[in-house]
């Protein structure tokens, strides 16, 4: 199947250079039409929008559903001449204290694990960054969103080494967080593999870094996030011992920026995106998926339906666009478009979910090349059109 992009995606927030007004770029643009122009556009908030339209005491929201009920007050507000089908992709901030994020999982791969597949069962070590992915896909794909995973495994790279690195899980993906082998927690001077407190691995994990990566080319405004282990109360019970009383080793990821020549503590905010639609009155959350017809497209449009409409499909494979000219032979109406996507949709998302949004766009031809795009939804198994 087409890669698809989808469009909840988490990253750590990186520096980012100031430009022109986009609030005012895009109006401009928009000033001379009526209102209710339909586009399609990325966003990100600005301090103002939180705390002037807003009147947030911080530039950021506490939570995604937070995000989910405010933005749209941002939208309507920065970009009133925009109408029904309109699209807007967002970034915004989200307060996430990594401190919480404790390794719910704590786990050394076995030769059982390794001997699963072919590519590790030889050598029972991983050689390449995927089969650890693929590894933590099929054994926690399923674990709660923000989970982390102290992953201990054996890895090959021109020699063997054993490694302790963390896995967040985010909205179904992967978030790699660097972890100390036990050589590199004695050579920050601790007698084991972990801290003794959070202020002492804060402190020390800065050095670490300026070391480890001392022969990279490392950038102004680069992120690192390390995981690390604090011995400290086993409030959780992670050694499941019945006691909450005793102590055990905990894994907790820390975000460092490059600055200058140091590294320093970044602050807990992370950049997520969030789609909204209009609906002709309100901005709504939003699943909608935004997709142009490729020149294959055509063709499985044209080789499926060619005995059912001859003529419309000799003409789009000829020309590569839709004719809409009322009357014509080759004329493709409505319909002939919604069935043509139907077949397209189940084709290139055969398990999209009930409730997916798709905003196709297709080449036409009525008096002149343009094009028109239909906004579909799946509901009882097909696509209709919204």
């Amino acid at each position: 199947m087409k890669k698809l992009l989808y469009l909840f995606t988490v990253a750590i927030l990186g520096y980012s250079a100031t430009g022109c007004d986009p609030v005012e770029d895009i109006n401009d643009e928009l000033a001379a039409n009526e209102e209710g122009i339909v586009d399609e556009f990325d966003y990100t908030l600005t301090e103002d929008d939180y705390t002037e339209i807003l009147e947030l005491s911080f530039p950021n929201f506490n939570s995604i559903d937070d995000a989910k009920e405010l933005i749209p007050q941002v939208l309507t507000a920065n970009f009133p001449y925009l109408g029904a089908n309109s699209l807007a992709f967002v970034s915004y901030d989200l307060y996430q204290p990594v401190q919480t994020e404790r390794s719910l999982i704590v786990y050394t791969v076995t030769t059982e694990d390794y001997d699963a597949y072919p590519d590790t069962a030889e050598y029972n070590n991983f050689d390449d960054e995927d089969q650890i992915y693929t590894f933590l896909d099929d054994k926690f794909g399923d674990v709660a969103n923000r989970t982390l995973v102290s992953l201990t495994y054996k890895f090959y790279n021109g020699s063997a080494q054993t490694l302790n690195n963390g896995f967040l899980r985010v909205n179904g993906s992967w978030q790699f967080a660097l972890g100390l082998t036990n050589s590199e927690y004695n050579a920050v001077g601790q007698g084991f593999a972990n801290f003794n407190t959070e202020d002492e691995a804060l402190r020390k994990l800065p050095i670490f870094l300026k070391d480890k990566f001392k022969y990279d080319d490392i950038q102004e405004g680069d992120v690192k996030s390390v995981m690390y282990k604090l011995y400290t109360t086993d409030v959780d019970d992670l050694d499941e011992d019945g006691r909450v009383d005793d102590n055990a080793t905990y894994s907790f990821i820390a975000n460092f920026i490059f600055q200058g020549s140091e590294w320093v503590e970044y602050n807990n905010v992370v950049s997520q995106t969030l789609q909204f639609g209009n609906d002709g009155t309100n901005w709504i959350p939003d699943n909608t998926i935004s997709y142009s017809l490729t020149a294959a497209d055509y063709n499985l449009i044209g080789t499926s339906l060619e005995s059912k409409y001859p003529a419309q499909t000799a003409s789009m494979l000829r020309y590569g666009n839709l004719d809409r000219r009322n009357g014509n032979d080759a004329f493709w109406s409505d319909d002939m478009i919604l069935e043509a996507l139907n077949l397209l949709l189940d084709n290139l998302d055969p398990n999209a979910e009930e409730g997916q949004k798709y905003a196709v766009t297709f080449d036409i031809y009525n008096g002149s090349n343009t094009t028109e795009t239909d906004f579909v939804i799946k509901t009882d198994g097909i696509w209709v059109r919204q």
